[in-house]
């Protein structure tokens, strides 16, 4: 699988992105991790690639202002997945196919079910509580 994260430069196309000088314990999107204190921040609107048409969502997501760290992109990232998410699937005309809550220790099967049905190109990761994106996953 190929872990997708969202790059910090994406904040800067979203006019109404909100800088926070510290912000700890939210899932940062680019190094797939939670955020310490003091760590600056963007705040912003992002839609994720995978939804297309009415499927389309747009949703606030947090990234440092300046990463320099790089997550592994052929594994899960641990730190985001130690609580329940929901897993979507999208089809190449980015339509949702399946989705559902995930919990803890069943995230290897879940993608590798998903992925036995060849119309699947992309997974999305989101939260369960405010439905936010975190990560997508596609086929390595």
């Amino acid at each position: 699988m190929r872990i997708h994260n969202v790059p910090p430069s994406a904040a800067l196309s979203d006019p109404g992105r909100e800088y926070r000088a510290s912000e700890p314990g939210v899932p940062l999107r680019c190094c797939l991790r939670k955020s310490l204190p003091d760590e600056p921040v963007w705040l912003f609107r992002y839609s994720p690639d995978a939804g297309k048409g009415p499927y389309a969502e747009v949703g606030p997501v947090f990234t440092h202002v300046d990463c320099s760290g790089e997550p592994s992109l052929d594994r899960l990232p641990v730190e985001l997945l130690n609580n329940p998410r929901i897993l979507r699937s999208y089809n190449a005309a980015g339509q949702i196919n399946d989705g559902g809550v995930v919990e803890p220790g069943s995230f290897d099967r879940a993608i590798e079910e998903l992925f036995n049905d060849p119309t699947i190109e992309t997974l999305q990761v989101r939260s369960v509580s405010h439905g936010c994106f975190y990560f997508a996953i596609t086929r390595a």
